[in-house]
C-alpha cells in the first residue's frame, strides 16, 4: 500500500460552491415540480430529484469518490437495505 492513498483530498472552493448552487437550483426543482398537477408523477419526479442530490452530497461533501472499494461497498449494502425496507413498507401500506 502506497503512502500518497491516505493523502488529503481537497476539494476547491470553486467546486463545492458548485454543488451548492446545483443543490438549490434541484431544491427550486423539486418544489416546482411537487406544485404540478400531473397525479402521482410529481411523487416520482421529487424522488427522482432526491437521488440527484443525495449523489451530490454523497460524492463530493462525503468525499466518497476519494474512498476504497470497502467503503463504496458498504454504502451500497446500506443504501440497499434502506431501499429493500422502504418498498417493503410500500406493499404494506398497498395491501391493507
Amino acid at each position: 500500500m502506497s503512502s500518497d492513498s491516505h493523502a488529503p483530498h481537497i476539494v476547491g472552493y470553486g467546486k463545492l460552491i458548485a454543488v451548492w448552487l446545483g443543490l438549490l437550483f434541484f431544491t427550486g426543482l423539486t418544489v416546482w415540480v411537487s406544485r404540478q398537477q400531473t397525479g402521482i408523477g410529481h411523487v416520482w419526479g421529487s424522488l427522482a430529484i432526491s437521488v440527484v442530490k443525495s449523489g451530490l452530497v454523497i460524492t463530493f461533501y462525503m468525499h466518497m469518490r476519494h474512498e476504497g472499494w470497502l467503503l463504496r461497498s458498504l454504502l451500497f449494502v446500506a443504501l440497499l437495505t434502506l431501499a429493500i425496507f422502504i418498498g417493503f413498507t410500500f406493499f404494506d401500506v398497498l395491501y391493507r
